[in-house]
């Protein structure tokens, strides 16, 4: 299961929690609409998915995954986001359930115009994709995003001297602005400067690319050099219980010694022991 998948999991789970409000406009004159009704003959997911199931093509280029990945995960999730039938309507499935989250962290879509797709709720959408979302972290962080150990430190070193050529590398580290609706009543905590409103979703890759740390810790104002202070792995990294290997030499260049292996980042972040930038 691509690692990926877990970091988007983690992003739209922060965009659902910041994002969600509650909002009554006027009187609700009855439970379900007598469209949403008819989910299970008309929604997006009844009709359409079960026709994509004979194009992989097709479903891959709608859930950013093949028929197989999507059962795999299916099968990781289904006990976390499976729901029981209540006496007053009959509960979505844990596949439809995981349909919809994918589907929006695949296109980034609206919840409205999912909700409409599936025929199924606004408040629904939103709820969904928040438990499903938390649900696949859940089930999937310790075999595609477990912390590394000494060895995994190790070998992402040992890729980025065999691909990049460049000795004692840990990884490259960087922050994402994950762009949000502007909260109510928080001024300009989320406020960037792009003029934007985000979170700050930091993190590490290895030689390939693969996210290997996340952490989704800082407001939009916050500087990359802020967010990696506050984050749980800024925190490990300067009381050292990273795990981190040992100095090492320089392939070349041992009679110089030992140094230390670090992780490469841009200006905005601080020259330290362990982390170099330009």
């Amino acid at each position: 299961m691509d690692a990926n998948l877990v970091a988007l999991a983690i992003a739209g789970l922060v965009i659902v929690n910041v994002q969600h409000k509650f909002k009554r406009c006027g009187t609700r004159h009855f439970w379900v609409h007598s469209i949403l009704r008819k989910c299970q003959q008309w929604g997006e997911y009844h009709r359409l998915v079960w026709e994509l199931r004979l194009d992989g093509v097709l479903f891959e280029q709608y859930f950013r995954m093949s028929p197989d990945t999507f059962d795999e995960l299916l099968g990781r999730v289904r006990p976390l986001i499976t729901r029981a039938d209540s006496v007053m309507r009959k509960a979505i499935g844990s596949a439809q359930r995981l349909a919809i989250c994918l589907r929006y962290l695949a296109t980034g879509d609206s919840f409205k115009t999912i909700a409409f797709s599936y025929q199924v709720g606004h408040s629904t959408v939103t709820g969904i994709v928040k438990d499903v979302a938390s649900a696949i972290w859940a089930a999937l962080v310790e075999d595609t995003m477990p912390v590394p150990k000494k060895e995994d430190w190790r070998a992402i070193v040992d890729q980025f001297y065999a691909r990049w050529n460049f000795p004692n590398c840990l990884g490259a580290i960087d922050g994402k602005h994950v762009l949000l609706q502007a909260p109510a009543n928080l001024g300009s905590l989320f406020f960037n400067y792009k003029s934007t409103y985000s979170l700050v979703l930091l993190a590490v890759v290895d030689a390939n690319y693969l996210f290997r740390v996340v952490d989704v810790v800082g407001y939009g104002r916050t500087s990359d050099s802020g967010t990696l202070r506050n984050s749980a792995f800024g925190e490990s990294l300067r009381d050292g219980t990273l795990d981190l290997p040992p100095d090492a030499a320089i392939p070349g260049a041992e009679h110089r010694g030992s140094l230390p292996c670090v992780f490469v980042g841009d200006e905005a972040f601080p020259l330290t022991t362990n982390l170099l930038r330009p």
